[in-house]
């Protein structure tokens, strides 16, 4: 996806984040390389198999340096779902800004899809990263938050064309909308390519149509 290149009841705890805000151009530099290593290794073995020896190896600095910035493998998996969250944020805004009638709509959803499917088979780390957010009690919640704020960005668009009359129902159904989304994307590159091409547009399809009668 080139453009995302440019990419509530009692909830449990938030999932850890980074012990340490790196300040300093030698610590921002430090960060980058755990986490392009972490991206590596999770992309080579899935996060499952991600160890934090590892990681520090592979960014070539100690165990304890490592811990300094990130006190566990979840906080390191948590940045990288923000990272590609805060591109996928800049993307679908990008794509639902210039939604003015329902056709516009249509096209720009469809379009977004389409970007995200593609960007997800380029990048199978991010699959993987998925993959560990749903192993994870306390990052899953951070998923489906980040769901809720791509589902009302779409449910703002809606509201351009189908207007606030109804606006519970158009954010519930907006907001299931990305959830299977997401959930369809990762089956898709799961399967043979050609039957995940077919299930995403079949997904498009089933989608466009709430989106067009939402109060049907």
């Amino acid at each position: 996806m080139n453009r995302i290149a440019s990419l509530q009841s009692a909830a449990p705890a938030a999932a850890p984040s980074a012990r340490k805000s790196p300040v300093q151009e030698r610590s921002k530099a430090r960060v980058e390389r755990i986490l392009e290593a972490a991206a590596e290794l999770i992309e080579r073995g899935g996060s499952d198999q991600l160890k934090m020896s590892e990681v520090a190896a592979s960014a070539g600095i100690s165990i304890g340096s490592l811990y300094q910035y990130f006190p566990e493998k979840s906080a390191l998996i948590r940045m990288l779902a923000e990272r590609i969250n805060a591109g996928s944020r800049e993307c679908i805004r990008d794509g639902l800004k210039d939604v003015t009638d329902l056709a516009s709509l249509q096209s720009a959803f469809a379009g977004l899809i389409d970007v995200y499917y593609a960007i997800v088979n380029e990048r199978p780390v991010m699959r993987d990263i998925w993959s560990g957010m749903q192993a994870d009690r306390q990052l899953l919640t951070l998923q489906i938050a980040e769901s809720r704020v791509c589902g009302q960005m779409l449910a703002d668009a809606m509201h351009k064309v189908h207007g606030r009359a109804h606006a519970k129902r158009i954010g519930q159904a907006a907001f299931l909308i990305w959830e299977m989304g997401e959930a369809t994307i990762r089956l898709a590159i799961a399967v043979d390519p050609a039957e995940g091409v077919a299930l995403v547009e079949a997904y498009k399809r089933m989608a466009l149509r709430e989106i067009t009668h939402p109060l049907a």
